[in-house]
């Protein structure tokens, strides 16, 4: 798909991940709207862009936020080409600790923000893209998906995390066939250790014994580097329901 004077969504937006997403695709030329919870970074992304950037507040887990900034691209741009979700989040918790069982709620509060949080975006702007005009080969929008490679190689305390990504990886290759009659492409990318804000937190020490886990590049990945594959994406049309390791060829260890 052409990204010049399409119109791209990014769920966690603000950010990290989505924030170098935004302003690539930006820079290709997209209207870009950004979703997310932070309403002091979401308007800083857009005021640095300037034209065709949009700010929606929303959260996720609330349906009707959702619609409402699917809207928001719609009101703005008059249509919505792509979706990239990269809103998501994580709680290390054993299945059992010296406290008890995991929390059951904190359980369901990670499903939701990743898994179900993003397959609701999924649907809104499927429901939407699907009435766009065909291009030559009669794509009509394009859905990029963030997993983690602990939907397969999920650590110690990460089961509520795994289980969310892992859902995410188990539904993309379904949607791509659902949404194939309508020429919407699905794909999800598995980032390994990225150096996001996130990380940034981390003591130094841990840092570093991280990278070492990765066998090359021997570091972090950059944001930019994951705007890159989903630029790739975009832009290549026989790319469909894959899940997409871009994780420096590192397996995780339990712990």
């Amino acid at each position: 798909m052409e990204i010049s004077g399409k119109t791209a969504v990014i769920t966690g937006g603000a950010s990290g991940l989505g924030a170098a997403t935004a302003k690539l695709l930006h820079s290709l030329g997209a209207n870009v709207v950004i979703m997310d919870l932070n309403d002091e970074k979401g308007p800083a992304v857009c005021s640095e862009l300037g034209s065709r950037a949009v700010f929606a507040k929303t959260n996720v887990t609330v349906t009707e936020e959702v619609q409402a900034a699917m809207k928001v691209a719609l009101d703005e741009f008059g249509s919505i080409s792509i979706l990239v979700n990269c809103a998501g989040a994580g709680l290390p918790m054993k299945t059992v600790g010296r406290e008890g069982p995991h929390d059951l709620n904190a359980f369901k509060t990670i499903v939701n923000i990743n898994l179900i949080g993003t397959f609701d975006s999924i649907r809104w702007a499927a429901f939407y893209m699907q009435n766009n005009e065909p291009n030559e080969d009669g794509e009509r929008g394009v859905i990029i998906n963030t997993a983690s490679v602990a939907a397969w190689d999920g650590q110690i305390g990460q089961a509520a995390y795994s289980a969310s990504k892992a859902g995410i990886v188990g539904m993309t290759l379904t949607i791509a066939r659902d949404m194939a009659r309508s020429g919407i492409r699905c794909c999800t990318i598995a980032p390994g250790i990225f150096d996001t804000p996130m990380m940034a937190l981390m003591p130094q020490k841990n840092r570093d014994s991280l990278a070492a886990q990765i066998p090359f590049p021997n570091r972090f990945g950059k944001d930019s580097e994951y705007a890159m594959m989903a630029r790739q994406i975009i832009e290549n049309p026989v790319l469909n329901g894959e899940s997409i390791r871009l994780d420096g060829a590192i397996r995780m260890a339990p712990r």
